[in-house]
């Protein structure tokens, strides 16, 4: 099975007066809902600022427009259910950003331009920072986190908090992507009976559905990725110390980052220049010193593909006759524009991950969140996990009414990062994914990049069943702490497929030229239409 084992197996514009707006998860019903026309649906981050410099809007308007979208579309009408919280404060910053530009400073393309963050990166906002969780409901971070205050230093807005598969998947083999105890169940913009997949649930359905100019997600392993191609967006999980973690609930200290989601590659080339940087806090990102960009959009080539090596990982959808007759139709696609094509490039370690990667996580997971829990109050109802774990039995009727918390009881059980068994399977993970794995394989055909579909189309949301596996290619570059890419590919009966760029570790420049590229000759991202579902 793809590797969701662990990670993935009343509102209203009050927060444009200064009142907290908590959500209240959406209904379950799929009727069919009137969605209005909206003056910024689909529109760029570049057209965005454009509008901003020419007086078409200001960032108060841009605050205003967005909540009026969020009320219509995720608190009302289809109801997606992808945001937990908006920012109260959303308003006065826009206001100050507004006075800022007209004393003629503007910090740069992100300038008044709101976003949404999800629900495990803290802010300074007068909003927690909850994973989803209802032990954390009361959790106010007194700072933001690195990336939250890289974004606000650019001059983005965040608008809010998205909805998230609760702790990042991490809590139960049987999880319902895109479920929490605090935000209650997000749907596919797409198809509303269907997943949004997970972790990064909220943020994917909002930037598809232009609930935002754009969203930050987190990945582990496929928490990024997959929900942005199921949710027809691009999006990126850098390589690991490229984006620093510090102030973001963790799950593995060792494949943890956030990543951009966005409608197109140039806006998540934006996202991607304003979130890096070394930071003290966060020892990964010192090896990010001279290997980051200073600005990814110098890196948007329309002509990227030409002459580019690209190996085709064909294992991963080998046995979904559709998907890989998809995949067929995008590799054509790829010699046309001009790409130089290995097929079969498969991994020689193909499917040997799965093991130990969910020892590491295990054992990453305890050691990192019992680090993270100590930050909070003393009134905390968790301090550690295993706080947590009699916190969702005390309070199972809110926090378990579709699956239990056996992830959480496993990682209790391990011991410290000491341990013969998490260092071997930590060894593991390298050698199989990065010597044996990638690196192997790039180096093998001489390839720039290898490539296959992200994932399979989305499933029914199934309280019952959990979530059900579709197909995917997350895991090497996710236990590699490698960069991968996902640009829309295309519609499969009406649900988005997204393709895959993954390479080698700081490789993110080559992969935003060879998506960009893609990106401009097919022209294959469809707006979402909320339908109530599609055809099975």
């Amino acid at each position: 099975m793809q590797r969701r084992s662990f990670l993935a197996s009343a509102i209203g514009v009050a927060a444009a007066s200064g009142t907290a707006c908590q959500y209240v998860p959406a209904a379950s019903s799929t009727a069919s809902a009137t969605v209005p026309d909206f003056q910024l649906d689909e529109v760029s981050l570049a057209d965005l600022a454009s509008g901003l410099q020419q007086g078409k809007w200001t960032s108060a308007r841009l605050v205003e427009l967005y909540l009026g979208r969020i009320d219509a579309i995720d608190a009302n009408g289809p109801r997606l259910g992808s945001l937990i919280v908006l920012n109260p404060d959303a308003a006065s910053i826009a206001a100050r950003l507004d006075q800022e530009r007209k004393n003629g400073q503007v910090r740069g393309p992100l300038h008044g331009i709101p976003i949404l963050l999800k629900d495990n990166i803290e802010t300074r906002d007068p909003i927690a920072t909850t994973a989803g969780s209802l032990a954390l409901a009361d959790w106010r971070a007194p700072q933001d986190a690195f990336v939250a205050a890289r974004l606000r230093a650019a001059g983005a807005i965040i608008l809010g908090k998205t909805n998230l598969s609760e702790w990042a998947n991490a809590r139960s083999t049987h999880s319902t992507s895109g479920w929490s105890g605090r935000g209650g169940q997000t749907k596919n913009p797409y198809a509303l009976d269907r997943n949004p997949s997970g972790s990064s649930s909220g943020s994917g359905a909002a930037a598809s559905a232009s609930l935002c100019a754009a969203a930050i997600g987190t990945e582990t392993d496929g928490s990024v990725t997959s929900p942005s191609s199921i949710n027809g967006l691009v999006g990126i999980k850098p390589t690991v110390g490229l984006v620093s973690r510090s102030g973001i609930i963790p799950i593995s200290a060792s494949q943890d980052t956030a990543g951009p989601m966005a409608r197109t590659v140039s806006d998540l080339a934006i996202l991607l220049t304003a979130m890096t940087g070394v930071d003290p806090q966060d020892p990964a990102t010192a090896a990010s010193q001279g290997k980051s960009a200073p600005d990814y959009t110098r890196f948007l080539d329309p002509k990227g593909l030409r002459g580019a090596r690209l190996g085709i990982a064909r294992k991963f959808f080998e046995n979904n006759a559709p998907m890989d007759a998809f995949l067929n139709t995008c590799i054509d696609a790829l010699k046309k524009a001009g790409a130089e094509v290995m097929d079969p490039a498969d991994l020689a370690t193909h499917r040997q991950l799965d093991a130990p990667e969910q020892e590491v996580l295990l054992y990453e997971f305890k050691d990192g969140i019992n680090r993270y829990l100590t930050r909070l109050p003393a009134s905390s109802p968790a301090r550690t996990l295993k706080d947590l774990i009699a916190f969702n039995e005390k309070n199972r009727d809110r926090e378990m009414p579709f699956f239990a918390q056996e992830q959480f009881i496993q990682s209790e059980a391990k011991g410290p990062l000491t341990e013969t068994a998490y260092l071997k399977a930590r060894a593991d993970c390298v050698r199989l994914s990065r010597q044996e794995g990638i690196d192997a394989l790039l180096a093998k055909h001489k390839l720039d990049a290898i490539v296959t579909l992200t994932s399979g189309p989305a499933w029914f949301t199934d309280h019952i069943n959990g979530d059900r596996d579709t197909g995917g290619c997350t895991t090497p570059a996710a236990v590699a702490g490698y960069p991968h890419i996902t640009v829309p590919a295309g519609l499969y009966r009406g649900l988005p497929i997204g393709l895959s760029f993954f390479g080698a570790a700081w490789s993110e420049p080559t992969l935003i030229k060879l998506a960009y590229a893609w990106e401009q000759q097919m022209n294959a991202r469809r707006k979402p239409g909320f339908a109530p579902s599609v055809a099975s």
